[in-house]
């Protein structure tokens, strides 16, 4: 027998909130939390601009043994998956034989960036020892794992910005297969670093001002940072213990463009969706709301219309579509757990977010 797998707990820290009741609360009042980067030096950077965690303090959330271990990214992970497992009322013998399952994008970007600067620049002969486990990619998984005592299967997913949504798509495999009845799955991202934005830069595609999705005149992402955990749960075992769900996940879908490196496919976001309800066992008059991947892209919008069109046909005239992006700005790796969360809530609360900076739509981006 194939395992429902339900939604039973939520973590999320990004620039919106360092946890799920901030988030949401900005999300719904469509307050954006896109400002003028800090950190750098003045005139560094041809694009000033993200979805920063402000004044954040690691001492404030871990002991000072645990701090030299954790890279920001790592800091992140932790904290969402803490509260997502705090929410979810797991500990003990019910969290030690869960699955743990992190998406992520870039990794210790601080950490590499740190050990770069110290070796090219400071012209010191070694680097730090802790360089290896605080860097490495699933260096936030294994902080999840331990920290919170969970011994099942404990691994990273890193497929750009689809790590979280993979992760958490492995993680109910995971449980419908009946090899573990509860998995925390989700991403993280701490892209705020001086050589990755540097990076990114290059690519050309950062806006300078804001992020405006499916709008006229949009000039392209911003990015952000954050982490968006959820426990996964059987509907059989979270009954059983008398645990709250917020959501059924109905259902899946994974593809592959096997196209350009950047240059987006209508058809394979469109194979995407059809697996998913195909999965879930529902039609397409089913779905009300879309948590759009709205990058504010040219190519992304523009494509990520036309499939969701050649999906859903006159369906997607009633279809509620929005971008997150615009308030929490492309988290990387971590974006599909943040949105995750935010569709998550906006069908508990009845209300899709807004697509924040949005006035006009732009051409091909004819969806409400």
């Amino acid at each position: 027998m194939i395992e429902k797998v339900v939604v039973t707990g939520m973590g999320c820290v990004s620039a919106l909130g360092r946890d799920v009741s901030q988030f949401w609360s900005q999300l719904a009042a469509g307050r954006p939390a896109i400002t003028e980067l800090t950190g750098f030096p003045a005139g560094s950077l041809k694009v000033n601009v993200g979805a920063q965690i402000q004044d954040f303090n690691p001492a404030a959330h871990f002991a000072s043994d645990l701090i030299p271990l954790l890279d920001r990214y790592s800091q992140l992970a932790l904290m969402a998956a803490r509260e997502a497992v705090g929410d979810a009322g797991l500990s003990g013998t019910l969290l030690r034989s869960a699955a743990a399952v992190i998406g992520t994008g870039c990794g210790g970007k601080e950490t590499d960036e740190q050990t770069y600067h110290r070796l090219y620049q400071e012209g010191k002969k070694r680097a730090h020892p802790l360089t290896i486990p605080r860097g490495m990619p699933s260096a936030a998984a294994s902080q999840v794992s331990m920290q919170l005592g969970i011994t099942g299967p404990v691994f990273s997913v890193s497929s750009a910005c689809a790590s979280a949504n993979h992760a958490i798509a492995q993680a109910a495999l995971l449980i419908r297969s009946g090899a573990v009845d509860v998995a925390v799955a989700g991403g993280t991202d701490a892209p705020f670093t001086y050589g990755l934005l540097k990076a990114w830069e290059a690519m050309r595609v950062l806006s300078n001002d804001t992020c405006r999705p499916f709008t006229a005149g949009r000039k392209g992402l911003v990015l952000g940072e954050g982490a968006g955990m959820v426990v996964l749960e059987s509907m059989r075992h979270a009954e059983h213990r008398g645990a709250h769900a917020y959501a059924e996940l109905a259902g899946c879908g994974m593809s592959s463009d096997a196209g350009h490196i950047t240059d987006p496919s209508a058809e394979g976001a469109a194979r995407a969706i059809r697996l998913a309800l195909k999965d879930a066992g529902c039609g397409e008059s089913a779905v009300s709301y879309v948590n759009a991947h709205g990058t504010g892209t040219q190519a992304n919008d523009l494509v990520e219309t036309r499939a969701l069109r050649q999906v859903f046909g006159d369906h997607a005239d009633r279809l509620a579509v929005s971008s997150t992006k615009s308030m929490h700005g492309h988290a990387l790796g971590a974006a599909g757990g943040i949105e995750f969360v935010a569709t998550v809530l906006a069908l508990c609360n009845d209300l899709a977010p807004p697509t924040a900076n949005f006035t006009e739509p732009g051409e091909g981006c004819d969806l409400d």
